[in-house]
């Protein structure tokens, strides 16, 4: 590609005697530099591209884009080009590069701190069931039209529900290939603020909800909230949730179309739930001005009132039939890692639920719809933990609320990163009301195992925390961590205890 064209699109002055210069690659990374190639010096959270600039050259770069003010010693062959934003200049450029991908796909963004992947998810069923060719960008994975992308990140550790450039703008370029028309994507406060994804202009924006998270990185609620709504800036149609209290600030930032839905305030959409013993889900009425239709989501849990009800006003506003969209939601599967049912068999007599409820409100809302599924004399066993170099504010909390809402409480490791689980688990420990039944178990694999094993007939376990995730992180790096293998381990071992002392198997 001609350097004059990825900097146009990167709006950056391109001297004319350089124009037709011919970039055989664009990269972020020095080390993925080829010859003839451009480098991007991104100041990053823990590097700085700027030091690598040699090493870029001696690849056979033959141009550098530095930050605005950096003057790197000139090197002969080598061309010079500065921009006020990197991060940005890299968005706009890969996205040159990849052939403007963006532009013809029906982008929707969703942003919130909690409920992303279930409107996502909900999203693509309705889609699917009209023969819609979907692509789906999110923490669970990525997918277009049915096909598993593989998702690279820089960083080992990273969990990387936005990916970046390199990976975003190739994976939307696959996904017009494989004939996709509509991209659902989670978009993360994090994206936004590093620009990851500004040349893009999005059909339909959807805001959940804002509770606090990611304070390490935002530093303040106001600037969390700030950067979602950048999404809103950006897109033609904005479904807001009227009942989160930053619902204004997001309406007051959208430039394009607002639509508003409540289930507590009154907006264009709203929900009234509706209470039936009979079936397991939720079932509300959607009204509409004077239209109003019954709505029945298999996934229980009030929020999924909210997360369904959003899903199908994106479909409305996307031009599908309500009788459709009906059908499609009442057949809606369940979600990995969401409320997730670990299947045990008829010999279980209690309940394993997996969940990535990993903040103060998506463990409340967790807690508050399972507490109803325990039988007879059954608990509510919560085992979770909190994850370690992130936003240390919420820990104290989440104990508290386990505390509040469960019978038993398992306090245990949750990627603990380069922090001592021991530290994070005594900030748990602050919040716990140490008048509860609770106990500590830093090993996760002992502390699911052990869980288990002493399980009583009727109780509901819940796995918080990890959700999809099949990695466990901390200082010794990532490593592979299946909770529904070591659950069904446990639950076997548990089996043989059983047998052994009822006597129907003798001992080895």
């Amino acid at each position: 590609m001609k350097l004059k064209e990825l900097c146009r699109a990167a709006e950056i002055d391109c001297p004319q005697q350089f124009g037709e210069t011919e970039i055989t690659s664009v990269a972020m990374d020095s080390r993925e530099i080829t010859s003839g190639g451009l480098f991007l010096c991104i100041r990053g959270l823990h590097t700085d591209g700027h030091t690598y600039i040699d090493d870029a050259i001696r690849s056979g770069a033959v141009c550098i884009v530095t930050e605005a003010g950096y003057e790197p010693l000139k090197k002969e062959g080598v061309i010079l080009l500065s921009h006020p934003n990197p991060r940005r200049a890299a968005a706009m450029m890969y996205h040159a590069w990849y052939g403007y991908p963006a532009k013809r796909l029906k982008m929707i963004g969703v942003t919130g701190t909690n409920g992303k992947t279930s409107v996502t998810h909900m999203l693509r069923a309705i889609l699917e069931a009209s023969f819609c060719r979907c692509g789906i960008i999110g923490t669970v994975g990525c997918e277009s039209a049915g096909r598993r992308l593989l998702e690279k990140s820089t960083d080992p550790l990273a969990n990387m529900t936005t990916p970046d450039p390199p990976v975003l703008y190739r994976m939307l370029a696959e996904m017009v290939a494989d004939g996709v028309e509509y991209v659902l994507m989670e978009v993360t406060s994090h994206a936004l603020a590093l620009c990851k994804l500004d040349p893009i202009v999005f059909d339909v924006a959807v805001f959940t909800n804002l509770t606090p998270e990611h304070l390490d990185f935002h530093g303040t609620m106001e600037a969390y909230a700030n950067a979602k709504a950048k999404l809103f800036q950006k897109s033609r149609c904005c479904v807001i949730n009227l009942d989160s209290p930053y619902a204004a600030h997001m309406i007051a930032s959208a430039a394009g179309r607002v639509v508003t839905c409540g289930i507590k305030r009154q907006g264009g959409y709203n929900a009234e739930p509706i209470e039936d013993g009979e079936k397991n889900g939720v079932i509300y009425n959607l009204r509409s001005g004077s239209s109003a239709v019954r709505l029945f989501c298999p996934i229980e849990g009030s929020f999924s009132v909210m997360n369904s009800m959003q899903a199908v006003i994106v479909a409305r506003e996307l031009g599908l039939g309500m009788t459709a969209i009906k059908d499609a939601l009442a057949s809606v599967l369940g979600i990995r890692g969401r409320m997730e049912r670990v299947r045990l068999g008829f010999d279980a007599d209690f309940t394993v639920l997996i969940d990535y409820a990993h903040t103060p409100d998506a463990l409340e809302n967790l807690l508050r719809t399972c507490t109803p599924l325990k039988r007879g004399e059954g608990r509510t066993v919560l085992l979770f933990g909190c994850g370690g170099d992130r936003d240390r504010s919420k820990r104290a909390e989440m104990g508290r609320l386990a505390s509040q809402y469960a019978d038993y409480v398992i306090v245990t490791s949750d990627n603990s990163r380069g922090e001592d689980p021991n530290d994070i688990i005594r900030e748990i420990l602050v919040g716990i009301d140490s008048q509860k039944p609770h106990t500590v178990i830093v090993d996760r694999a002992e502390a699911i195992r052990q869980a288990i094993l002493t399980a009583r007939t009727g109780d509901v376990i819940l796995l918080a925390g990890k959700g999809h995730e099949e990695y466990e992180i901390d200082r010794t790096g990532r490593k592979p961590f299946l909770e529904k293998e070591i659950v069904r381990e446990a639950f076997a071992e548990r089996q043989r205890r059983k047998k052994y002392n009822d006597g129907t198997e003798t001992e080895r």
